[in-house]
């Protein structure tokens, strides 16, 4: 295993601050998700000067709106998951790329409202400059570790960062290389972000992935077929994969989605006669549990 504290000191973190951003150029901007799906979903490329925003993969970028706030301060950055891998989207050096759901909410007065942030990105087009931070985050790093394996678990634009380890890991060298697991819960096909992508990398045999359609698949007994009903359905091949001994759990996604998860594992645990409780606090004090919500 990777010495974990070496990584660490390694991780680029916090180059550029809320007060002294570093001002990016927006390269492309492409809707992810149909016209015709509920939920607008962009995948937003940026430009930014030769060198000036090294990141990892499971870090993030942070974006403030424009104006000012209710107390006439500038407003906070936004954090976003980087979506690539630490060579750029697509390869292009000195660019990366976030995936930005449009947030449109109804106020207490029952008025539409819309998130500052988000839909400044879903709206910007290239050649637009934006203010970035960052980059942000140590715990969700990727770690160079090739024959590791890896399970993914995502919802909605928790996927983001995921896309950035795949990548990491198609340039690894393919002998010895791990596995990768990635359940993904979504509500519809729509939603399912990456889809292309997802199923080019499960050509290699050790990548793999589980969805979960919440709004369109049903469980046995008649309830929404959520991530962790997809996981208890993978039973002990999933208990097994986890138990490897070299495998890392990423959890990223809405901030309880945890919960489920959680049970699901605890159940999987005791069937199999075993301490869910002791093999998290194994892979935590091993530095192989990460979870990010928000």
């Amino acid at each position: 295993m990777a010495d974990v504290a070496q990584v660490e000191r390694e991780i680029p973190l916090n180059l550029y601050r809320h007060g002294a951003p570093l001002i990016v150029r927006v390269l492309a901007n492409r809707r992810l998700t149909p016209l015709d799906c509920a939920n607008e979903v962009h995948h937003v490329t940026v430009q930014f000067p030769d060198g000036a925003f090294p990141f990892l993969e499971g870090q993030s970028a942070g974006m403030a709106p424009p104006g000012l706030n209710a107390r006439g301060r500038a407003h906070v950055p936004r954090l976003y998951s980087i979506a690539c891998d630490r060579d750029g989207e697509a390869g292009l050096a000195n660019t990366l790329s976030l995936c930005v759901k449009r947030v449109v909410f109804k106020t207490e007065s029952g008025n539409e409202a819309h998130g500052l942030a988000s839909n400044m990105l879903c709206d910007a087009q290239p050649g637009d400059e934006l203010p970035m931070t960052g980059p942000a985050g140590r715990e969700f790093v990727l770690p160079d570790e090739p024959t590791a394996n890896y399970l993914l678990i995502a919802t909605g634009t928790g996927v983001a960062p995921f896309r950035g380890f795949a990548e990491r890991r198609a340039k690894w060298p393919q002998e010895g290389r791990g596995k990768m697991w990635l359940f993904f819960g979504v509500q519809t096909h729509g939603d399912a972000l990456y889809g292309d992508e997802w199923q080019a990398f499960a050509q290699d045999p050790d990548f793999r992935v589980t969805y979960a359609f919440s709004r369109e698949e049903q469980t046995a007994d008649g309830r929404r077929m959520y991530v962790q009903d997809r996981m208890r359905e993978a039973g002990e091949e999933l208990l097994a994969f986890v138990r490897g001994g070299n495998t890392h759990v990423y959890i990223c996604g809405i901030k309880g989605m945890e919960v489920g998860i959680e049970e699901a594992f605890g159940a999987l645990a005791q069937a199999a006669g075993v301490s869910w409780p002791e093999l998290r606090q194994e892979l935590r004090l091993a530095g192989r549990w990460h979870l990010e919500v928000y």
